[in-house]
């Protein structure tokens, strides 16, 4: 069987989850005997067998972002004769995987990593692109043969925002991590030479600068750590030059009460994110909305204990220390803060205040008791190898292909 995967983001042009993803689910199902995998991927040519790449099209080098996006997808549609499946990823490219399974009478899976409805302000970054890509998003959902969701949540974000989708084609299957890469790697040297001080205490958060990050509120949350605590910001590529505006205030202003603020804009190379994982105390994720979250998966691969929202599928990756959410009959893996979230689509709390208290305090817990951090941390690990490796998932996804053959 020949299956064609179609991602915006492929190696070495990564910036998201998604795009790990896409390289992590590739290589497994690349070791399989039993299937043919191509990739057909956005971006300038790569020297990979069996990966095409495509450029935006000169014609439309001047146009709305969200068509030139349409463009490629024409192309990668047309690239996939010959396929027995298609499978897209993200919006930019489910258009491709649509239209390929239309042109060439195939079925077309799709992998739900995020949903547009669920990110109404990405019309901040895309204006009326949005409403294409909301189109895109809907059309290829509700066409599609079968659904992957990332997380039990996720799926019912599917099925909420997409109604005339059948839910017995939406499928859940984690995302996965690779723990031979993802491992704990002590390197002081190195993290000293990234700006932080691998002998005190620190707090790592991974990801862009968009409001689905909840960046903004970690901020205001540092404020009222104890001040012996460093914060490590590997954060870039913002959304709109107003949310990068309001980082730098808040990072500006942390800066004049509190040492040790550390801010790389720069994507590190894995082995960096591996050395300052492995030397913090503990690894924040105060998303608002977050279907899954491999960045937790690899803080806890790194035997880093996790503080995140208790929202979407992030309980059901990361175990909490004292109130029982997540994982049922699971070792504990760090703390969960509540939050209640407004149902428009924005996620955004309904008390602030309340959540970033909250987020502090179960940072400064965890912090405060390095030996339990660690335990945390290790108990993370084990949760990782155990339950999210991606042989595992490369085996549920076909099963999923099979189904729809």
């Amino acid at each position: 069987m020949r299956v064609d995967v179609l991602s915006k983001e492929y190696p070495p042009e990564i910036y998201g989850g998604a795009g790990v993803h896409v390289a992590e689910l590739v290589r497994a199902l690349r070791a399989r005997d039993d299937l043919e995998t191509r990739v057909h991927a956005f971006g300038a040519p790569r020297d990979e067998a069996g990966t095409a790449s495509y450029a935006d099209l000169a014609e439309l080098a001047g146009a709305n972002a969200a068509l030139r996006t349409l463009g490629v997808d024409l192309a990668i549609a047309d690239g996939c004769a010959g396929t027995d499946l298609v499978h897209s990823h993200t919006w930019y490219a489910n258009l491709a995987g649509h239209l390929a399974g239309l042109l060439h009478g195939v079925p077309h899976v799709v992998t739900a990593h995020s949903l547009e409805p669920m990110r109404p302000w990405k019309a901040e970054q895309l204006g009326g692109g949005y409403a294409v890509s909301s189109w895109v998003e809907r059309t290829a959902y509700e066409a599609a043969a079968a659904v992957i969701a990332v997380s039990a949540a996720m799926r019912e974000d599917v099925l909420r925002s997409y109604p005339a989708v059948d839910p017995d084609r939406v499928h859940v299957v984690h995302n996965g991590i690779d723990t031979e890469l993802w491992r704990p790697a002590p390197n002081p040297d190195r993290v000293r030479e990234l700006g932080v001080d691998p002998d005190r205490p620190s707090v790592v958060f991974v990801g862009r600068i968009t409001r689905q990050k909840g960046l903004p509120l970690f901020l205001r949350a540092v404020a009222e750590l104890p001040p012996e605590v460093q914060v490590v910001l590997c954060a870039g590529a913002p959304d709109t030059p107003e949310i990068e505006a309001e980082v730098v205030g808040l990072v500006d202003g942390l800066r004049q009460t509190r040492s040790g603020v550390a801010w790389i804009a720069d994507m590190l190379p894995r082995a960096d994110v591996v050395a300052l994982l492995t030397g913090a105390t503990a690894f924040a994720c105060p998303s608002i909305y977050e279907p899954l979250g491999i960045v937790n998966l690899e803080a806890m691969a790194c035997e880093t204990a996790v503080v995140a929202t208790a929202t979407g599928g992030i309980p059901e990756v990361v175990v909490d220390a004292h109130s029982g959410l997540g994982a049922a009959g699971a070792e504990a893996t760090g703390r969960l803060v509540p939050i209640d979230q407004a149902t428009d689509g924005t996620g955004t709390p309904l008390d602030p205040d309340r959540y970033v208290a909250d987020f502090a305090a179960a940072l400064t817990e965890v912090v405060s008791d390095p030996d339990r951090a660690h335990e945390l941390g290790r108990a993370g690990r084990r949760r990782a190898i155990e339950d999210f490796s991606w042989a595992a998932i490369a085996d549920r996804t076909v099963e999923v292909y099979r189904s729809v053959l």
